[in-house]
Parts: C-alpha cells; structure tokens; sequence
C-alpha cells in the first residue's frame, strides 16, 4: 500500500452533496450522469460515474454522498465531468456511501 503524507491528505476537497437529476449515459452501458448540488456556492455541478450496472437513475434522486470536488474535470463520452463520488469496493461491485442524517449539502468530509 502506497502512503500519502497528511499535507496529501488535506489537499482532497471532499463534500457532501446530494443528487438532484441522474439520467443514462447513451451509448454507455456503466455511466451515468449525476447532477449534484454540493451547497450554495455549487449549487449543479455534473458527474458520471460508473455504476449503471448496480443502480437505476431513479434510486438515486435525492440521495446524499461523498464527493470529491477538486478532481481534475475530465471529459468523457463527450461529457465534461466535475468530481468523483466515493463508493466502496466489495468485489467489484460500488456500494454508495450515505451519511446516518441529512447533511448540509457542501458539508466538508474529514
């Protein structure tokens, strides 16, 4: 396992946001696009993420998750995206994380 020094650490930008609009990717069968508002001052930011396989657009509204918001963009499939959400890895298979209560969107992760 590599090691990152604490400096590395406080270097990643992680909020809670919750997902406003997710819809499918066309032409993808992994991604989906997620619109999340991550609090007042990035109220719709755009995301995908490959986990199409293991959830519908549709579960996914109004849910809460982790994500990282100073990420490079990247753009794929012809689509710009501005984060990454965090999940678990079990088997190769995301598992969304979810705080227990409502958090305030923009909430800082630490």
């Amino acid at each position: 396992m590599n090691q990152i020094t604490y400096e590395d650490f406080q270097k990643l930008q992680i909020k809670i946001a919750t997902i406003t609009a997710a819809e499918k990717v066309d032409g993808s069968n992994k991604l989906l696009k997620l619109t999340l508002n991550c609090g007042k001052d990035d109220p719709e930011r755009v995301v995908l993420s490959g986990i199409a396989n293991h959830y519908t657009p549709e579960s996914l509204l109004k849910k809460q998750v982790p994500v990282l918001v100073n990420i490079a963009p990247r753009k794929i499939m012809g689509i710009e995206s501005n984060g990454m959400i965090l999940c678990a890895d079990e088997n190769d298979e995301p598992i969304l994380l979810y705080p227990e209560k409502y958090v305030k969107e923009g909430s800082k992760v630490r």
